[in-house]
């Protein structure tokens, strides 16, 4: 990682001496990019990867992941409308957002997209008048202990109801297929997956007896990146899932739905520093990208790595955006060398969850994504 990171710091430091861009901007590295997608999913058997375009829907991004034929993972007409512009094809997507809006519903059917998740009976009756015949899979409630953001609550049901749904959908004329769960965005515990892999082969002992084959497992997202503290790599996450998988489902077919541990390491925000101040004890300075219009996360625990031009003396900073809404801190305690107002701040590891969540609140514009 340490090589990895030293090399990508030359490439944007070459790229920002070519340009003359104002900040703020996420780059976005190619090298990096390349090498997790030839990671991901290598140690799966009978896996395909589909990259969840929420973690950063940015076009060129998307053309340069489509060409090396993986698959892509959307939620919504405004997604799909993205994959239409590069004429991705249906068979290469898949939507695991368990409810979707009537629109989407329609602009996917007429696309003519095959793979569809639901959680309840109001969906499947939805995905029986829009879609009728498609291949469904069902989300599971999975523990989600351990993961920076946790997604247990919002969707998902329990072993009991998942087989019931699946029975439902075939009654419905649907094509029950498969299976889902999520153990959680920037899940770094990795018997998370254990347990939901245990709870999957529960529901697909269930649903054989019921002569309901279970042709796809899709395990979701959740491959952690190191932003501040160490995390599983890829390779250890998957020798540990692939053990499971080939004991329980040694012929299913394996989704994998990568977002974060794609595009997360390939991003550096490039912003300015554009005030300091002492409030009390505390040293603060301000920068020109913020929770608003490009580091949510920050809010939900996600801390990031920061890079100054400084040999001064090294403090400890409250780091803030550049809006008047007080929401607006990035993070506290943050041990770098005293900057120049003006001068240039690295964000690494900011590729994943950053310009998709970004706003214009309060008329700072969101951040332009340069690939390099």
């Amino acid at each position: 990682m340490g090589n990895m990171k030293n090399s990508l710091m030359d490439r944007i430091l070459n790229w920002i001496a070519c340009h003359d861009d104002e900040p703020p901007f996420l780059l976005v590295d190619r090298e990096i990019l390349k090498e997790k997608i030839s990671l991901i999913g290598r140690g799966i058997k009978n896996s395909r990867v589909f990259y969840a375009v929420k973690a950063n829907p940015d076009i060129e991004v998307i053309r340069y992941l489509s060409s090396f034929q993986i698959g892509f993972e959307i939620a919504s007409e405004g997604e799909l409308a993205i994959l239409k512009q590069l004429n991705i094809e249906p068979e290469r997507i898949i939507t695991s957002n368990p409810i979707k809006t009537f629109k989407f519903l329609r602009e996917a059917a007429e696309y003519g997209i095959d793979y569809f998740a639901f959680d309840s009976v109001a969906e499947v009756d939805k995905l029986a008048k829009y879609l009728p015949g498609k291949k469904v899979y069902v989300r599971l409630s999975v523990p989600n202990e351990g993961s920076e953001w946790p997604l247990s609550k919002k969707f998902g049901v329990e072993i009991e109801e998942a087989v019931k749904l699946l029975i439902y959908a075939r009654k419905k004329g649907l094509d029950p297929v498969g299976i889902t769960f999520h153990v959680g965005s920037q899940c770094s515990n990795v018997y998370n997956w254990h347990t939901a892999i245990d709870k999957a082969r529960q529901v697909q002992e269930q649903a054989f007896k019921e002569g309901i084959e279970i042709k796809m497992l899709n395990i979701g997202g959740g491959y952690p990146i190191q932003y501040l503290k160490k995390v599983p790599d890829i390779e250890t996450i998957e020798l540990k899932i692939n053990s499971l998988l080939q004991e329980y489902f040694p012929e299913t077919e394996i989704f994998i739905e990568p977002g974060r541990a794609v595009i997360g390491d390939a991003g550096v925000f490039v912003s300015k520093i554009i005030g300091k101040a002492k409030r009390g004890n505390e040293n603060w300075f301000y920068i020109d990208v913020g929770v608003f219009n490009g580091l949510m996360e920050s809010i939900g625990g996600i801390r990031y790595q920061y890079i100054v031009g400084s040999r001064l003396e090294e403090k400890e900073w409250t780091v803030a955006g550049p809006s008047c809404d007080s929401m607006d801190v990035l993070d506290k305690s943050v041990l770098l060398s005293e900057p120049d107002v003006g001068s240039l701040i690295l964000i690494l590891s900011a590729g994943a969850y950053t310009i998709s969540y970004a706003s214009e609140f309060n008329g700072f514009s969101i951040p332009k994504t340069f690939l390099i």
